[in-house]
């Protein structure tokens, strides 16, 4: 899963994806410290893996993970060429969702590169070039598609779904404001629009708030235009996040409880971004190792077999499935194989959160 955290110079972006990945990106009180889009890769939370690892006396854990791109800040007239702009879409074109860093804090040691904090105004000069970089390859898709479907008639549908798109394009909206059935939804998937991306907004806010006023006027601003796109949002301090991050497990937990915080801003965002994508894990157990995979919700037996391994999908004979709950309650799988809680599923099986699995194959 890639995502690209994005927003305007000097909102939090790098110092939130420091604190995240704790990978060392540049990060500066200027606009354009962040060039080419520094990576990090981070390992998914899972308490199940701990709790299969003792159940199996595993010698490794090994969780499923994410990897952050921290895209380089925007400003007005990108998808002309200003400032970074052209190489900043191009790097949004990689990505499997966007994480939006909005500012809402006040600080007047940090410069907010048009003058001023206003959350809404930040999000629609990013979702306006976003729309404007999209218009432009619709624009182009439409006059070389109208050409080709003098010849080829079946193009009329792809046509059709560029002019509305277009429509909704020109009136200032994302294409994700859009909906489409299902044969829609795999022809727009290949224009690889940017406005149709999902979007999380991350309202960036200050450690005194995260204590006093977390959601504050700025943050409420940003939930209700998320709502209103049928977007989420979610509340995460990148300053607390960065002194998280050089802590260990029980200090963080400690400075965490200190805070009145169940969970760091990290859990938070990646619980989130796991619902924007509709992804969920299922497991895998044994004396070497616990693994987390994760697949879409939705996903069937076979598909999800295929993750581990290509020949597995294609062999595919049954999969032996129990619930990680179950599986941890009866404390092995000979006492739950005894109460009948292992399943042997067919090549019709919906997948389940949690499902701990082993899949039988042939090839």
């Amino acid at each position: 899963m890639k995502l690209g955290i994005v927003g305007l110079p000097n909102v939090g972006k790098s110092t939130l994806f420091n604190a995240i990945t704790s990978a060392g990106a540049e990060s500066a009180n200027y606009p354009f410290c962040t060039i080419e889009p520094n990576v990090g890769v981070v390992s998914v939370p899972d308490e199940r893996l701990e709790g299969l690892r003792l159940l199996f006396d595993s010698e490794k854990c090994v969780p499923t993970a994410i990897e952050f791109f921290d895209i380089a800040g925007l400003v007005k007239g990108a998808s002309k060429g200003e400032g970074l702009g052209n190489k900043f879409l191009s790097h949004i074109r990689e990505v499997e969702a966007i994480v939006h860093v909005v500012r809402c804090f006040e600080d007047e040691n940090i410069t907010h590169v048009e003058g001023r904090i206003s959350p809404i105004e930040d999000i629609e000069i990013i979702n306006l070039e976003l729309i404007l970089a999209d218009l432009e390859v619709v624009t182009k898709r439409i006059e070389r598609a109208q050409k080709l479907l003098k010849s080829d008639k079946s193009l009329q549908k792809e046509v059709d779904l560029l002019i509305k798109i277009k429509g909704t394009l020109e009136d200032g909206n994302s294409v994700r404001s859009l909906e489409f059935d299902d044969d829609e939804v795999t022809i727009v998937k290949s224009f690889n629009l940017l406005s149709n991306k999902p979007i999380l907004y991350v309202t960036n806010i200050s450690e005194e708030d995260v204590i006093s006023n977390p959601e504050n006027e700025y943050v409420k601003e940003v939930q209700e235009y998320a709502s209103k796109e049928h977007s989420q949002a979610v509340i995460i301090s990148a300053q607390i996040e960065a002194e998280v991050s050089e802590l260990d497990d029980e200090e963080k937990k400690a400075f965490l409880n200190d805070l009145g915080l169940k969970e760091s801003g990290l859990d938070k965002l990646i619980k989130a971004s796991y619902k924007l994508l509709g992804l969920m894990s299922y497991l895998t157990a044994g004396p070497k190792e616990v693994r987390a995979w994760t697949i879409k919700i939705g996903t069937k037996a076979p598909q999800a077999a295929g993750k581990i391994h290509t020949d597995m999908e294609r062999g595919f004979i049954r999969a032996e499935v129990i619930n990680y709950g179950d599986l941890i309650e009866c404390g092995g799988y000979p006492k739950a194989k005894e109460k009948g809680l292992v399943r042997l599923e067919g090549k019709d099986y919906v997948m389940q959160d949690g499902d701990v699995v082993v899949f039988r194959f042939n090839v």
